[in-house]
């Protein structure tokens, strides 16, 4: 293969390992609450392990991301120690079924398992955009970003299917169909990785802009703005899609009307790429913010069916175009070497935003009539916030020293 198609491949194939892994941590949700009953747990534990997952992820992510920079750097590939953690990753939740039903020991396994497999798969959160970022082209990672993301749109397209689709199914033949093959398909990281660096025969040409330094104050509020974003996504997506919908559609249309938001998002997908070579990362991450925030706005006072999904497939378009320019963005900050770093901080803040999405879910937010009121407008908020902050970040970094 050519040069550009061996990096399309290369982003298309990361496509599906992020697919696959999203697919399992559904089936993991699913059957979480049937797994600790048959381990002698309480159900309503789930939600308190779904949090601590995250907080686990809000660690190994950065833990991750660094070690991915130091094994790349004194290695120089990373595809085989992917490989080998996701390997253990599969490992433990194909036993998670089984472990459920180990007897007197079973809830003490169980939570092992549990957190070696959150701890292991976080190789699959950064590491595998680092594969790909330390081999392409400044230019061609809009559009590569672009393919890989499709991966993460077809998980969470089909995410409402699988609860339909697995009612009365054992747990144990969709954890070991999940795992052997997510294994399988990950084991390929190697090859890429490989046709990746053969295509690369020189070292990238150095940047002629300014990389921005990681830890500096603007990198902070770099992390506060992908923060403020995704805590909309959280809630506009997991908290307030089903009760706007519940006001025009029956519950049984949930798991058609669900996904609608992840069209949107796929949709989104080349245009974004676009944008971003164009104007920047930053500028079209702001852009794309405060259309959320507009489509979020129209989605709380839609007046009918139709009004709404259009606000949000809007609202998953916007989503979309957020999340491909906040990797573009954090491939340029770590353009020196220090991918992983900043990849990791934003997959962290990513897992923080779930984790105070869950955390409020718990405290019985949506318990409250006043507070719930509240919930429909702060997707909006958020998005505006961060759209505004975004875009004076980019202002800053555009402005000659």
């Amino acid at each position: 293969m050519t040069g550009p198609s061996v990096s399309a491949g290369a982003a298309l194939y990361v496509a599906g390992v992020q697919f696959l892994f999203v697919t399992t941590w559904t089936v993991y949700a699913i059957y979480l609450p049937q797994l600790l009953e048959t381990a002698g747990l309480p159900r309503a534990w789930a939600p308190w392990i779904l949090l601590c997952d995250q907080l686990v992820f809000l660690v190994a992510d950065i833990a991750t991301g660094v070690f991915a920079d130091r094994v790349q750097r004194t290695l120089g590939r990373i595809g085989p120690w992917i490989v080998g953690a996701t390997a253990l990753s599969c490992l433990a939740f194909l036993l998670l079924p089984l472990a459920a039903r180990s007897g007197s020991a079973a809830s003490g396994w169980m939570l092992a398992l549990t957190l070696v497999w959150t701890l292991s798969s976080s190789a699959l959160r950064a590491p595998p955009w680092v594969l790909l970022g330390r081999h392409a082209a400044r230019p061609a990672l809009p559009w590569l970003n672009a393919l890989t993301l499709l991966g993460l749109a077809a998980g969470g397209a089909v995410a409402p299917y699988l609860g339909v689709l697995l009612k009365g199914v054992d747990p144990r033949l969709p954890f070991a169909l999940s795992s052997l093959t997510l294994l399988a398909t990950t084991a390929g990281l190697v090859q890429v990785e490989r046709a990746l660096a053969r295509r690369r025969s020189a070292p990238l040409p150095a940047e002629t802009t300014q990389i921005p330094r990681v830890g500096d104050a603007g990198h902070a509020a770099w992390m506060l703005g992908v923060l403020l974003l995704a805590a909309a996504y959280q809630a506009q997506v997991f908290v307030n899609a089903a009760p706007h919908y519940l006001r025009f559609a029956a519950p049984s249309a949930l798991e058609w009307l669900l996904p609608l938001f992840w069209v949107g998002f796929g949709v989104a997908m080349l245009p974004g790429a676009a944008l971003c070579r164009a104007f920047g990362a930053l500028p079209t991450m702001a852009a794309a913010a405060l259309c959320g925030a507009t489509a979020a706005l129209a989605s709380a006072v839609a007046a009918s069916l139709p009004w709404l999904v259009a606000a949000q497939l809007g609202a998953g378009a916007a989503w979309g175009g957020m999340l491909l320019a906040m990797f573009a963005s954090a491939a340029e900050r770590g353009r020196s070497g220090r991918e992983g770093l900043v990849l990791g901080t934003m997959f962290a803040m990513l897992a923080l935003a779930t984790l105070l999405r869950i955390g409020a879910v718990l405290a019985g937010v949506q318990a409250d009539a006043a507070r719930a009121a509240a919930l429909a407008w702060m997707p909006a908020a958020l998005w505006g916030t961060g759209g505004v902050l975004v875009a004076l970040l980019a202002r800053r970094n555009a402005r000659p020293d």
